[in-house]
Parts: structure tokens; sequence; C-alpha cells
């Protein structure tokens, strides 16, 4: 099956690419730039590709930025919050109707490229704080997409019941270079540990008893605090 995933280089999109892989699919990877703050998770996912022979076209569409503002991962004036996603600061992440872009893209790439699959990597932990990955609007998108031309494609979600632990666990055995992709929202160097997504990750490892291989910046809360639920902000 020729299938395109929205890759973004970050740890589920990874995981799904290898898993994707090892059940057989002649994948074809497709990155978007739409004036991330974190886009260095973009040099990520070429590397990552490269090293395995995947396609992987980037589509720019980094000209979108100041029409999907009001996200601290889109407007530089936001801050990114630091906390975790259960936090009603962690809202300020949402970019609005990104997934309905990245999916909509996606769909024209699938169809110009006569593939059956699109694949993206929502998983159960994301449903609470982004609306787009909810069930019913991927559902509503997987109708949409059906529609969308003569030709028909599917939308598959393997990890929409996963935990990020599970998918944590996955991807140790399938050996995905797990510190080669990145998921702070902050971009830099190394990875905060602050943000809420560098705080989910490091817990996922934390109960998926995988070791975590990524380097994260000083003063970044230690994982025991998070488990223990003491660090505050």
């Amino acid at each position: 099956m020729k299938t395109v995933i929205v890759y973004s280089g970050g740890l589920d999109s990874s995981v799904l690419l290898y898993h994707l892989r090892q059940a057989g699919h002649n994948l074809h990877a497709l990155s978007v730039d739409y004036g991330q703050r974190h886009r260095c998770e973009l040099e990520r996912a070429s590397a990552i590709c490269e090293e395995l022979g995947i396609p992987q076209p980037v589509a720019d569409l980094s000209a979108l930025q100041p029409l999907l503002a009001g996200s601290s991962l889109t407007s530089p004036e936001i801050e990114v919050a630091e906390g975790h996603y259960t936090e009603e600061n962690m809202k300020s992440t949402v970019v609005p109707n990104r997934n309905m872009i990245l999916l909509s893209v996606a769909t024209g790439h699938a169809l110009s490229i006569k593939a059956g699959q699109i694949a993206y990597a929502a998983h159960s932990g994301d449903h609470a704080i982004y609306p787009d990955c909810r069930n019913e609007f991927a559902e509503a998108m997987a109708n949409a997409i059906m529609l969308a031309d003569w030709e028909q494609v599917e939308l598959i979600r393997p990890f929409v019941d996963w935990t990020k632990a599970d998918i944590v666990r996955r991807g140790a055995e399938l050996g995905v270079p797990f510190a080669k992709t990145w998921s702070c929202y902050k971009g830099g160097d190394l990875h905060c540990g602050r943000c809420g997504t560098c705080i989910e990750r490091r817990e996922a490892f934390d109960l998926a008893k995988v070791i975590d291989p990524t380097p994260y910046a000083e003063g970044a809360p230690s994982v025991a605090s998070l488990r223990a639920n003491e660090w505050r902000l």
C-alpha cells in the first residue's frame, strides 16, 4: 500500500514512520513548514527520511504564519507555556486548524502520487488539549477526504487508542533513533524539558521504562519530580 504519512520529525510520527515501514507500506513522508517556532523539527525529519531512503517533500506554507496567529507556535511574541498539558495555559500551543490544513495538503499529495492512504500519529493523549486530534474531527476529515476526489483515499490513525508510553515502547521495539527526533516547542539547540511536549516526552519514557536518550537543557525538572508531581512553575 502506498501511504503518505504526515511527518513532523517528532517522536510520535517517527515511531509511526518505522511502524508502517515494518508493516510493508510504500511510504512517502510529507513535512510541512507552516512558520512554526520549532521548525528545527523539519531538519530532524529530513535526516531520518534520508537515512531510511524515504521520499520526503517539504510543503512550504510559511506564508500562512500571520494567518495562524494567536498560538505560541506561530506568534513569536507569545511565549511557549511551561507545565503539564492538563494546565489551562497549554491551550496557547494550539495552532488554529493545523491538522485540517496538514491533512488537506497530504490529501492533495496522496491523490497526485496515487497513494491509497494518509497516516498521522494522533494518539489518545492528544485528545484533551488539541480539538483537531479528537475522534470526531478525524472521522469527519476521513469522510471529507473520501469525497474530495473521484479516487478514494483512506485516513488511518494506528495510534489513536495508544498512550504516549505505548508509542515509546513500540519505538524501542523498532529501534527508532529517539535522540534524532524533536519534540520541544521552544526550538533551540536542546529540548527545554519544561514545556508541555517535553514533559509528556519525559514522562512517556519513564512510564515505558525505556531509557530517554534526549539531552535536556540545564535546569529542566527531574523525572522524579515530575513523577511525584512536585514540580511547579
